[in-house]
């Protein structure tokens, strides 16, 4: 007994990782009992969040010191190392995330393929509510997804909240020949600037602070209604700004406020469309091959 205790529980190894454990337990408590306390007393979830976030750093920052990381790469070498390969990469995407702010909570993102608005960034993972898939659109279709942040280093990562939280969208409106174009014109450009004036107002003051921040030309944000004619009818495209996540609502009030004027002065603009006539055959009628 006396030989197994000065063997093993005085050695200097034996006792820096005792050492380590208690000191890692008591770090993690201290980290929940701190989040509770954060929790509790600030009353902004946003700034309860980061609050939240940079305990639970500083706990991970502390934990590896006492757990001696040095010493435990020194013992494991490069075996570790390679088996780590991933965790550390995925350590190092979410450096770079907050650092280089990539994307934040809220953001709408896309991400080795996946798309959807960010929920939250570990230090390991970032968890999005994923959209699209099955589900038309941009509305979530109820999956959670968590993805590796060394995803960060091996796709692009795409951002559509990020300095300019508005995208460009368009709708199409066929009309016929005959119609009156200028009403045409005039109805779905008016339709667009009732709809869509708050947007560009909003969108100019973002994308003026984009401009002066990049090396990146100045671009029209009112809408714009543009003209094109094939042997079929003629287009009108109405090209707009519209905020990230209002692009579908938005398309439909522009539908039905268009298709709403146009039915209004049915007599001197109307909605071109492809007709189709389908024949019946008769088989009994068909030639058979002898």
């Amino acid at each position: 007994m006396e030989e197994f205790v000065s063997k093993y529980l005085f050695d200097p190894t034996i006792g820096s990782l005792v050492a380590a454990t208690l000191g890692i337990i008591a770090v993690v408590v201290v980290v929940r009992i701190l989040q509770r306390v954060l929790t509790k007393y600030i009353q902004d979830s946003s700034s309860r969040y980061r609050a939240r976030k940079a305990a639970t750093f500083f706990g991970y920052l502390l934990a590896f010191r006492l757990g001696g990381f040095t010493v435990a790469f020194g013992v494991a070498g490069a075996g570790i190392a390679f088996a780590l390969q991933e965790v550390i990469a995925s350590i190092a995407g979410w450096f770079t995330i907050a650092f280089s702010r990539f994307y934040k909570t809220g953001d709408r993102i896309e991400l080795g393929g996946i798309k959807g608005d960010v929920l939250d960034i570990g230090i390991l993972r970032t968890t999005l509510m994923e959209i699209g898939d099955w589900v038309n659109g941009d509305l979530y279709n109820g999956k959670v997804v968590r993805l590796a942040n060394s995803f960060v280093f091996k796709e692009p990562v795409y951002n559509y909240s990020g300095d300019f939280p508005f995208l460009w969208d368009e709708i199409v409106i066929p009309v016929k020949y005959g119609s009156d174009l200028g009403v045409a014109r005039e109805l779905i450009a008016n339709a667009g600037q009732e709809i869509l004036g708050d947007y560009a107002s909003k969108a100019r003051v973002a994308w003026d602070g984009l401009v002066k921040k990049y090396a990146i030309e100045n671009a029209q944000v009112e809408p714009l209604v543009t003209m094109l004619a094939n042997e079929n009818w003629v287009s009108f495209t109405l090209r707009y700004v519209v905020e990230f996540k209002q692009r579908r609502t938005t398309k439909d009030k522009l539908y039905t406020r268009i298709l709403s004027d146009i039915a209004n002065v049915h007599e001197s603009v109307q909605v071109a469309s492809t007709s189709m006539d389908v024949t019946l055959l008769d088989a009994s009628k068909l030639p058979v091959e002898k």
